[in-house]
């Protein structure tokens, strides 16, 4: 027999009511249905002109749910790393990066659906069913998906893959800086602020810059008909 596709079940319907902030009703409702195994999956990094995409894949145990958890954009740096500990040492967790290769290769938008689809595939538990922040579900997913628009602060579940990706992708960039001193990767995380614009006219780009983002693709193509 043929590999079964993912599916994506009807979000509206089946999680009608929101509540205010992130909760495990999306979860419940979802092993209430028959799944053992339900995992969040959230990214970080999709603006920048720099570094990687980073996807983390997260299997939180019921039983012990870190007290916070929330979209990690409305955190601080500070509660962002204490949560990322608690969700570690209590939950299954995989990560998956895009590299600015794959960014070119397959665009920003391809690049990181494949990498959330290698962070569940790479979960220590196959995922009965995986709950994904934004509007899609990725095409090459391992079981059947949820789309869910705003989803880091919808469901605990993504709540904590967010931070655990901001996290990861945050440490990235500070190993970035000591790799190319002088673009100031810890500072601005490889987003396009004036500092980093004023450092990509200064030096140029490097090698974690994404080729095809303006304005790094200007840079290039300046150097490449002068």
């Amino acid at each position: 027999m043929g590999r079964r596709r993912p599916t994506t079940d009807p979000a509206p319907a089946l999680f009608a009511g929101e509540a205010d902030g992130p909760d495990f009703s999306h979860e419940t409702m979802l092993m209430a249905r028959g799944a053992r195994y339900v995992a969040g999956v959230d990214e970080a990094g999709r603006g920048p002109l720099a570094g990687p995409v980073v996807v983390a894949a997260v299997r939180l145990d019921p039983n012990h749910i870190p007290s916070g958890l929330d979209d990690s954009k409305k955190l601080n740096a500070e509660r962002r790393d204490h949560l990322y500990e608690a969700i570690m040492g209590h939950a299954d967790v995989a990560i998956a990066t895009a590299p600015p290769d794959e960014i070119v290769s397959k665009n920003i938008r391809g690049a990181t659906l494949a990498a959330m689809a290698r962070a569940v595939r790479a979960l220590p538990q196959a995922a009965d069913r995986a709950l994904i922040d934004g509007r899609d579900v990725p095409p090459a997913l391992p079981c059947p998906g949820i789309a869910l628009v705003g989803g880091d602060g919808r469901s605990l579940s993504i709540a904590a893959a967010s931070i655990v990706a901001k996290v990861t992708r945050d440490r990235m960039c500070a190993i970035m800086d000591c790799d190319a001193p002088g673009f100031g990767f810890s500072g601005h995380k490889g987003y396009g602020t004036a500092a980093h614009l004023a450092a990509l006219d200064r030096h140029g780009p490097c090698r974690h810059h994404r080729a095809e983002f303006a304005p790094v693709a200007m840079l290039l193509q300046r150097a490449t008909v002068t």
